[in-house]
C-alpha cells in the first residue's frame, strides 16, 4: 500500500500493457487480491468494534449486528472450500476460494465478503452447461457455499447442529450491482438453488448485500475518534489509499491481472 501511495510501484512496460507478453515481476495496481490484501492489513490491527458492524449494516441496509467485543474473531484471506456436494448440485463444481472469511463466536457467526475492483462477478460456472436452468453466477455460488459450511444444508449425519448466522457482501469500487442486489430477496436466492428442499430455512433476513469503498472510507473516517493514535494513522493511511484506488481505475483498464 506505501509502496503504490508513494509512486513506487514502477510501471508496466509497453509490450505488456499490449498484452504480447505477461510479466510475473510486476505486482499490478488492478490486482484484486494486492488490494484485499491491503485493505485487511490495516482493517485486522484496527479495533472491530468501530468498524466490523457498520461495514455489515451498512451493506446489509439493516441493523444486524451491534458493536461487542467480538469473542474468537478471525479474519481469513483466500480460503478454499472443497468441492460442492454431487448430491446438491446438478453439475460438478470445483473448489470455491472465498476472498475474505471473517469468523465469530458471540453468537456463531460467518461473513463472506467477494472482493471487487475493475472486474464483474462471473455470470457462470465451468461445470455448468445451463440445461438445469438453475444460475451458477459467482456470488449464488458463494451464497451456496456459505450456506453449507454454516449448516443451513440438511445432511446425512448422526448428529445435526444449528447453523450459524450467515451473511454475505460484494465489495466494490461502485456500489451498483444488479445482479448481487437480486439476491437481496430472500425469496430470489431460494428460488436460485438447487436442492433447495434440503434447506433448514435461511439466515435472518436481509442477509446480503454490496458495499463500496467509499463507504467503508465513510465509516472509518466518522469513527476515527474512537481508535487510538496508532489506529488513526492506519486508518489515515487506509483512507488516502481508497482515495488513490477511486480515482485512477481508467488509467490502469488495460492492466488488469
Amino acid at each position: 500500500m506505501l509502496t503504490e501511495l508513494n509512486g513506487k510501484s514502477g510501471c508496466v512496460c509497453e509490450s505488456a500493457k499490449s498484452g504480447q507478453i505477461r510479466c510475473p515481476l510486476i505486482i499490478r495496481p488492478t490486482s484484486e487480491d494486492v488490494i484485499t490484501g491491503n485493505v485487511f492489513q490495516v482493517l485486522g490491527a484496527l479495533n472491530p468494534r468501530w468498524w466490523l458492524p457498520d461495514l455489515l449494516n451498512y451493506g446489509l441496509g439493516a441493523p444486524r449486528f451491534q458493536r461487542q467485543n467480538y469473542r474468537s474473531l478471525k479474519i481469513e484471506l483466500w480460503k478454499s472450500r472443497g468441492f460442492f456436494p454431487r448430491e446438491l448440485l446438478p453439475w460438478r463444481e470445483g473448489r470455491t476460494e472465498v476472498d475474505v472469511t471473517i469468523s465469530w463466536e458471540n453468537p456463531a457467526t460467518t461473513v463472506f465478503l467477494e472482493m471487487k475492483y475493475l472486474s464483474p462477478l462471473s455470470k457462470s460456472t465451468s461445470g455448468d452447461d445451463g440445461s438445469s436452468g438453475i444460475p451458477s453466477d459467482q456470488f449464488i455460488r458463494n451464497i451456496r457455499v456459505g450456506l453449507l459450511e454454516t449448516g443451513w444444508y440438511h445432511r446425512d449425519e448422526l448428529f445435526e447442529s444449528s447453523p450459524r448466522d450467515f451473511c454475505i457482501l460484494l465489495v466494490s469500487m461502485n456500489k451498483q450491482d444488479a445482479l448481487a442486489d437480486r439476491y437481496r430477496d430472500s425469496d430470489h436466492v431460494c428460488a436460485s438453488i438447487s436442492s433447495q428442499n434440503r434447506l433448514k430455512g435461511l439466515p435472518e433476513a436481509p442477509f446480503v448485500g454490496q458495499i463500496d469503498y467509499q463507504s467503508i472510507r465513510a465509516i472509518l473516517r466518522r469513527n476515527l475518534r474512537e481508535f487510538n493514535r496508532a489506529e488513526q494513522h492506519l486508518v489515515q493511511q487506509l483512507s488516502d489509499y481508497f482515495q488513490l484506488k477511486l480515482s485512477k481505475p481508467a488509467e490502469v483498464k488495460n492492466d488488469v491481472a
